[in-house]
């Protein structure tokens, strides 16, 4: 049975990890556009990014892992067409058969036209020739713009401001990461980055104006799942391709996975995409393990976390800024646990540099109960 794999990031890489890890011995296809051997983006806006890690440390794999295993990489190559009646892949390098299918296509940022249309230079941050251009636009005395104070733009703003740029950051919402985190634990991350120094501009939508003079502006305004693919297929489509609860698409031989899959979350009892790195690294395993005729449920709860600063936060589950908040310890300190309650239960919990507490947020979601704060 053939197995063939779209999109070589993250994901894609971790899927075919898992065939061979688990002993699937049949061919393995991973497709991928850029050049590079698959791999992680978390590093692109934090550790590469802020040039403390080498970009072969978000390599998932070294290239040689590939060929050792047998597994056929194409890098340089893009997806162009489905046709899943006769299971048909189309690509620019070439057309390829499978049994299995698995859709990891990933997301590209949503664009903003008016900073395109300024005469002033622009990046937006999806890839490491994204990452190694904002890496040397900052610097002393630099002034970068950042238009979006989502978990992307507040990690530019905190890696232009760690090389010594001047920082201005733009959010249309009242606090930054207002609808992740609510207000409580928003103005949190507000102080962590007025106290470094950024000029935090809330509330407040950017102007043509606002850009003039910037060395770089950096555009974060959220990613659009890659579904173009799924769509020539003929597989359903809603924001993401629609997945059930074994991240198998509206076609049986094809599943998705990573920041395209729109999931039927069997513990959430409801749909989710979810764009970060643990989901993908944990579905492409779920996902691994079914294409290989195994029957297994995706019930994860989401995970991510992010660096700014002298800030580190770890989060696991799915709230949204109405939700209760119940804070132990301090939050003026930037060390705290919060932990997000609905009809009672706990939904979602993070941590803010309380390292010890990781499992512990994750038994407050797993179990639906507040820990004792002692």
């Amino acid at each position: 049975m053939s197995i063939v794999i779209v999109g070589a990031g993250l994901a894609g890489a971790t899927a075919a990890t898992e065939l061979r890890d688990q002993g699937y011995e049949g061919p393995v296809v991973l497709v991928g556009s850029e050049e590079h051997a698959p791999y992680e983006r978390p590093p692109l806006s934090k550790g590469y990014l802020l040039g403390n890690d080498p970009f072969e440390k978000a390599l998932v794999h070294p290239l040689e892992w590939y060929a050792e295993h047998d597994v056929d990489l194409r890098l340089g190559v893009t997806a162009t067409g489905l046709d899943t009646d006769s299971r048909t892949l189309s690509t620019t390098g070439g057309d390829f058969t499978y049994d299995q299918l698995l859709l990891a296509t990933g997301a590209e940022p949503r664009t903003l036209p008016l900073a395109d249309s300024a005469d002033v230079p622009v990046a937006y941050l999806r890839t490491v020739e994204d990452s190694d251009r904002l890496k040397s636009a900052f610097g002393e005395g630099a002034r970068i713009v950042v238009v979006g104070a989502g978990w992307i733009g507040l990690e530019a703003a905190a890696a232009a401001r760690s090389a010594g740029s001047d920082v201005t950051v733009f959010e249309m919402e009242e606090l930054p990461l207002l609808r992740v985190l609510g207000p409580t634990v928003a103005a949190v991350f507000a102080d962590l980055h007025r106290e470094h120094g950024v000029d935090l501009r809330l509330g407040t939508e950017v102007t043509p104006v606002d850009l003039e003079g910037a060395d770089l502006v950096v555009v974060g305004i959220g990613v659009t799942p890659r579904v173009d693919l799924a769509r020539s297929g003929g597989l359903d489509v809603d924001n993401g391709v629609l997945v059930d609860a074994r991240l198998r698409t509206s076609v049986p031989s094809v599943y998705a996975v990573g920041d395209i899959a729109n999931h039927a979350h069997p513990r959430l009892g409801r749909r989710i995409r979810v764009e970060h790195w643990d989901t993908a690294i944990k579905q492409a395993k779920v996902a691994a393990h079914n294409l290989a005729g195994a029957d297994e449920e995706y019930a994860e709860p989401p995970y991510f976390f992010t660096d700014q600063y002298d800030l580190g936060m770890e989060y696991v589950g799915s709230a949204g800024a109405d939700d209760e908040v119940v804070i132990q310890g301090s939050l003026a300190d930037k060390q705290f646990r919060a932990f997000w309650r609905r009809d009672g239960a706990v939904i979602a919990a993070m941590h803010v540099n309380d390292w010890d507490a990781g499992d512990t947020i994750k038994e407050a979601v797993r179990s639906g109960k507040l820990p004792d704060p002692a």
